[in-house]
């Protein structure tokens, strides 16, 4: 079987059977048809030929390349499901990607915001527009309830549970969450919904979403990165990233004395060691306090 052939069979078994989301799936798609072309310019174009010493060989084509162990472990982890696959479902007899290990990847503590640095963003001025009035919900919303990216561009108008104080979250692998809402998050996105979305609404093309662009359809993850490092920029913060609003979210609640098996909840985090990483981002949060309180520190 051609490798092209072999990766939309997989691709197409992620979609249907597997009910992969798109981002996903175009994760997926990107990284195997890296793993494609590799093997096609060493002049492999059939999965029965391909051994392990070519996967080994991607591997330190990536390295070579300068590309972060994360990645290298992603698209490794792509092309291990790939091999599965085709193992079970009888194309390959054996699976040569059965014993090569995948990369470690050193644990990094995330990028977090003081409560200072987040006043300073979520306090400056705004401009006294409909997308001004949006940005500033989109900010209060990502720190105020820990969404991700694609969390918050997903919201329609029936997830906004405003009077009982949640957010209806549909999450990674379309698992549904709850997320509170309260305070200036909650303020600032009454304010979007009741006087700035009427005026960037499309009546012509009418839509759920909750956060619209300038034409009136939903705000693309894109645009959210834009306008968070536009924010950024604007109180001295290089290059914003909205996943630090989220990791700031976690951290200062657990600074709070919120406990880690809530704010696993409310991250839509499947298992607990993901959260924990936020308990050594507590800790590092000590240390400073430590260091610029102790007359001997």
């Amino acid at each position: 079987m051609r490798l092209r052939d072999a990766i939309e069979d997989y691709l197409s078994y992620l979609r249907i059977e597997r009910g992969r989301a798109p981002l996903t799936l175009e994760s997926y798609a990107r990284e195997l048809e890296a793993y494609r072309s590799f093997l096609e310019e060493n002049f492999v174009v059939e999965v029965e030929n391909v051994v392990r010493s070519d996967i080994a060989a991607f591997e330190s084509s990536l390295v070579k390349q300068g590309y972060a162990a994360s990645t290298i472990k992603h698209r490794l982890s792509a092309v291990k499901g790939l091999h599965r696959f085709l193992v079970r479902e009888g194309v390959l007899q054996s699976n040569p990607t059965a014993t090569l290990p995948v990369p470690k990847i050193p644990q990094r503590l995330p990028d977090v915001l003081s409560i200072r640095q987040m006043s300073a963003l979520l306090s400056q001025p705004f401009p006294a527009t409909p997308a001004g009035t949006r940005d500033r919900a989109i900010l209060e919303v990502l720190y105020g309830s820990g969404l991700r990216v694609s969390e918050c561009c997903g919201l329609n108008s029936d997830d906004c549970l405003l009077e009982e104080g949640y957010l209806r979250i549909r999450g990674k692998g379309g698992k549904e969450r709850v997320a509170p809402i309260a305070g200036t998050a909650l303020q600032a996105l009454v304010c979007y919904l009741e006087e700035a979305r009427p005026c960037l609404a499309n009546p012509y093309k009418p839509t759920a979403a909750v956060f619209l662009n300038a034409r009136g359809g939903r705000l693309t993850r894109q645009s959210v990165h834009a306008i968070v490092a536009r924010a950024g920029q604007a109180v001295g913060q290089k290059q914003l990233h909205p996943h630090t609003l989220r990791h700031s979210f976690a951290t200062h609640l657990l600074e709070g004395g919120a406990d880690l098996r809530a704010i696993q909840e409310m991250l839509g985090h499947s298992d607990i060691s993901t959260t924990q990483i936020y308990t050594h981002v507590d800790r590092s949060h000590i240390r400073e306090e430590y260091l610029h309180a102790h007359p001997r520190a």
